[in-house]
Protein backbone atom coordinates (compact mmCIF):
# COMPACT_ATOMS: atom_id res chain seq x y z
CA UNK A 1 0.00 0.00 0.00
CA UNK A 2 1.63 3.41 -1.05
CA UNK A 3 1.50 6.45 1.35
CA UNK A 4 1.92 9.73 0.21
CA UNK A 5 2.80 12.78 2.74
CA UNK A 6 2.53 16.40 1.73
CA UNK A 7 3.86 18.98 3.61
CA UNK A 8 5.55 22.85 3.13
CA UNK A 9 2.34 24.02 2.18
CA UNK A 10 1.86 27.76 3.70
CA UNK A 11 0.78 31.60 2.90
CA UNK A 12 3.27 33.41 0.85
CA UNK A 13 3.55 36.64 -1.00
CA UNK A 14 3.61 37.53 -4.43
CA UNK A 15 7.04 36.93 -5.64
CA UNK A 16 8.18 34.21 -2.71
CA UNK A 17 8.87 30.84 -2.93
CA UNK A 18 8.03 27.55 -1.25
CA UNK A 19 9.40 24.33 -1.42
CA UNK A 20 6.67 21.19 -1.48
CA UNK A 21 7.72 18.06 0.24
CA UNK A 22 5.82 14.11 -0.72
CA UNK A 23 7.24 11.41 1.30
CA UNK A 24 6.54 7.98 -0.45
CA UNK A 25 6.34 4.73 1.60
CA UNK A 26 5.30 1.50 1.01
CA UNK A 27 6.82 0.19 -2.08
CA UNK A 28 10.29 1.19 -4.28
CA UNK A 29 9.74 4.34 -5.19
CA UNK A 30 12.04 4.71 -8.08
CA UNK A 31 9.79 2.54 -9.65
CA UNK A 32 7.24 5.39 -9.68
CA UNK A 33 6.11 8.00 -11.91
CA UNK A 34 5.90 10.92 -9.69
CA UNK A 35 3.05 13.90 -10.12
CA UNK A 36 2.18 17.00 -8.92
CA UNK A 37 -1.27 18.33 -9.30
CA UNK A 38 -3.02 21.64 -7.83
CA UNK A 39 -6.45 22.24 -7.60
CA UNK A 40 -8.36 25.94 -6.67
CA UNK A 41 -11.62 26.22 -5.75
CA UNK A 42 -14.29 25.80 -8.47
CA UNK A 43 -11.80 24.23 -10.38
CA UNK A 44 -10.94 21.07 -12.18
CA UNK A 45 -7.78 19.73 -10.48
CA UNK A 46 -5.04 20.42 -13.11
CA UNK A 47 -1.39 18.88 -13.76
CA UNK A 48 1.64 20.79 -12.39
CA UNK A 49 4.93 19.01 -12.74
CA UNK A 50 6.05 14.97 -13.03
CA UNK A 51 9.32 13.20 -12.90
CA UNK A 52 10.05 10.00 -14.53
CA UNK A 53 11.20 7.16 -12.44
CA UNK A 54 14.81 7.62 -12.17
CA UNK A 55 13.80 11.78 -12.53
CA UNK A 56 15.49 11.57 -15.72
CA UNK A 57 12.91 13.12 -16.96
CA UNK A 58 10.69 16.26 -16.02
CA UNK A 59 7.41 17.69 -17.71
CA UNK A 60 5.58 20.90 -16.44
CA UNK A 61 2.56 22.94 -17.23
CA UNK A 62 3.36 25.80 -19.71
CA UNK A 63 2.27 28.09 -16.78
CA UNK A 64 4.98 27.25 -14.14
CA UNK A 65 7.77 26.25 -16.41
CA UNK A 66 10.63 28.19 -15.21
CA UNK A 67 9.31 29.18 -12.40
CA UNK A 68 8.67 25.46 -10.41
CA UNK A 69 11.47 23.18 -10.35
CA UNK A 70 10.58 19.07 -9.66
CA UNK A 71 12.98 17.11 -8.43
CA UNK A 72 13.35 13.83 -6.63
CA UNK A 73 15.35 12.03 -4.32
CA UNK A 74 15.55 8.37 -4.42
CA UNK A 75 17.46 7.76 -1.41
CA UNK A 76 14.91 9.33 0.90
CA UNK A 77 12.26 8.38 -1.46
CA UNK A 78 10.82 11.88 -1.74
CA UNK A 79 9.96 14.45 -4.37
CA UNK A 80 9.66 18.23 -4.01
CA UNK A 81 8.23 20.65 -5.93
CA UNK A 82 10.71 23.86 -5.62
CA UNK A 83 8.01 27.25 -6.56
CA UNK A 84 9.72 30.58 -6.84
CA UNK A 85 8.28 34.10 -8.23
CA UNK A 86 4.53 32.83 -7.06
CA UNK A 87 1.92 34.65 -8.39
CA UNK A 88 -1.60 34.68 -6.87
CA UNK A 89 -3.37 32.42 -9.73
CA UNK A 90 -0.85 29.36 -8.25
CA UNK A 91 -2.81 29.22 -5.04
CA UNK A 92 -4.00 26.11 -4.62
CA UNK A 93 -4.59 22.40 -3.18
CA UNK A 94 -1.06 20.93 -4.09
CA UNK A 95 -1.52 17.01 -4.60
CA UNK A 96 1.43 14.80 -5.03
CA UNK A 97 0.43 11.64 -6.85
CA UNK A 98 2.39 8.39 -8.37
CA UNK A 99 1.90 5.53 -10.45
CA UNK A 100 4.15 2.43 -11.33
CA UNK A 101 2.75 2.12 -14.72
CA UNK A 102 2.54 5.18 -16.83
CA UNK A 103 3.45 6.21 -19.75
CA UNK A 104 4.58 9.06 -21.10
CA UNK A 105 1.47 9.88 -22.68
CA UNK A 106 -0.19 9.81 -19.24
CA UNK A 107 1.96 11.88 -17.20
CA UNK A 108 -0.27 14.77 -17.39
CA UNK A 109 -3.48 13.01 -16.96
CA UNK A 110 -4.78 12.96 -13.25
CA UNK A 111 -6.78 10.00 -13.63
CA UNK A 112 -4.18 7.87 -14.58
CA UNK A 113 -2.50 7.74 -11.40
CA UNK A 114 -2.96 5.32 -8.63
CA UNK A 115 -1.87 7.10 -5.26
CA UNK A 116 -2.70 10.22 -3.81
CA UNK A 117 -1.46 12.57 -0.86
CA UNK A 118 -4.11 14.48 1.06
CA UNK A 119 -2.85 17.58 -0.30
CA UNK A 120 -1.53 21.13 1.08
CA UNK A 121 -2.44 24.04 0.93
CA UNK A 122 -0.51 27.09 -1.05
CA UNK A 123 -2.05 30.42 -0.93
CA UNK A 124 -0.12 33.39 -2.62
CA UNK A 125 -1.12 37.07 -1.95
CA UNK A 126 -1.40 39.95 -3.65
Amino acid sequence: QVQLVESGGGLVQAGGSLRLSCAFSGATFSRYVMGWFRQAPGKEREFVAASARRGSNTYYLDSVRGRFTISRDNAKSTVYLQMDSLKPEDTAVYYCAADQSLILSEFRNSAAYDWWGQGTQVTVSS
